[in-house]
């Protein structure tokens, strides 16, 4: 535990994020700012708990089910850890819980990987402790300022885009037009509002959460990708489709195609911060009814590589800077009814391809789940070694049955891995 705490704190030393909380602007000026909390308590995000039941991997999950459901205290850091000990075989495991606020998926494992270790014990016995973050006292007025500050800066920025673009524009107007229709017809795609989900059976929302894993081979899977000739989230998400189409088919309801949402990753480099979300959505339908994984793989790689050209997502950032302005209740109207219509989610975040350690112990799986964000399912996965681990978060009121969804989802992938 000692060492552990002291692998945490100085997490918390070499990145600031985890020592701040967010803090609202006055007036709405501005988008809230990221500020040191002076009280900073690891005792408070680092909980120490026994395994319950009979300490295996289902026991786990459901212990993490109803800490996943339970809100964030805005007042402090936005994530808690929680040391699960006793599990079956002297194991132990990590309950990570991380708003999205802070980071999204991709700067989440480069995260974590400043946490771990290559090696189970490194010499780092003489390193000092890196000095705390010094929280400075913050008031009101200064967030206005700052505020406003920020806004002049986001405006200049937006100034000097479009005088380069308008000087880029000058010689070639046609193209201009062309660009401009295909961007706007592009916008709408991205904006449409969605009022149904396409599935028959997976329509009803709560606020609770179901966990279950699938872990299959990663060298499989890239060596089906590669029979299609795409690449490994090509056939993740023919896994998917491929158990959803069965799950769909058990309940006598089948298909043709279901609407998911992707995040696709716009982080340029390892210079982009770790911190803060880098991704755009993308929502469009995909087919679940191709019964042979390499057509559906070759149907989805095609599918997949035109979302990744939509041109309005260049133009998320602006759309944010918008929204950050209206009053709450529009933008959770509005985001509401983009995504009440979206039956599953998929994830893709690339892992750590060695072992890792955390305090003197083995990594020996790694299983992430993603917010729902009003979607039947999600399924995120994450490679570790020559495995992939696939979180798969469901809602009960959409899918009562978790077992059968699980052994659907089973299935698919078996079916893709052996393509």
């Amino acid at each position: 535990r000692e060492r552990f705490l002291d692998k945490i704190e100085r997490g918390t030393r070499l990145i600031p994020r985890l020592r701040q909380k967010a803090v609202s602007a006055p007036f709405s000026v501005a988008p809230p700012a990221w500020v040191s909390d002076p009280h900073f308590d690891l005792s408070y995000h680092v909980r120490w708990v026994r395994a319950a039941g009979d300490g295996s991997l289902q026991s786990l999950l459901e212990m993490a089910e109803p800490i996943a459901m339970q809100g964030f205290d805005r007042a402090r850091p936005l994530w808690e850890f929680t040391v699960v000990e006793g599990l079956a075989d002297g194991r132990a495991a990590l309950i990570q819980k991380v708003h999205h606020s802070v980071t999204d998926g991709v700067g989440g494992m480069k995260l974590a990987m400043m946490l771990l270790d290559l090696e189970r014990d490194p010499a780092r016995a003489d390193e000092p402790m890196p000095d705390a973050p010094v929280a400075l006292p913050v008031s009101r007025w200064g967030l206005l300022l700052d505020g406003i500050a920020h806004e002049q800066r986001r405006q200049a920025g937006i100034a000097r885009r479009a005088l380069a673009q308008v000087r880029s524009a000058a010689g070639r107007p046609v193209d201009v037009l062309r660009e401009a229709v295909e961007g706007a017809a592009s916008l709408a795609r991205l904006l449409a509002p969605t009022f149904e989900p396409l599935s028959p059976i997976m329509r009803d929302r709560s606020l609770s959460v179901r966990f279950g894993t699938v872990a299959v081979s990663l060298t499989d899977m890239k060596t089906a990708a590669r029979k299609a000739e795409g690449r490994l989230n090509d056939a993740f998400v023919a896994a998917a489709a491929g158990g959803l189409r069965r799950y769909h088919e058990r309940h006598d309801a089948p298909v043709g195609s279901l609407r998911m949402s992707m995040p696709i990753n716009i982080r340029e480099g390892a210079g982009e911060a770790l911190a803060g979300n880098q991704f755009v959505p993308a929502r469009f339908e995909v087919p679940v009814s191709t019964v042979d994984p390499v057509a559906r793989m070759r149907q989805l790689r095609t599918l997949i590589r035109s979302q990744r050209d939509e041109p309005a997502l260049a133009a998320t950032e602006a759309i944010a800077g918008v929204l950050n302005r209206l009053p709450t209740s529009v933008t959770t109207s509005l985001f509401g009814s983009m995504l009440k219509g979206i039956d599953f989610v998929t994830s893709n975040v690339p892992g750590a391809p060695i072992p890792v350690y955390l305090a003197g112990a083995k990594l020996e799986a790694n299983f992430a789940f993603g917010p729902l964000a009003g979607a039947a399912a999600n399924l995120t996965l994450l490679s570790y070694q020559d495995e992939l681990h696939i979180g798969v978060n469901t809602d009960p009121a959409a899918i009562p049955d978790t077992d059968v969804f699980m052994a659907a989802m089973h299935e698919g992938f078996e079916e893709v891995g052996k393509a």
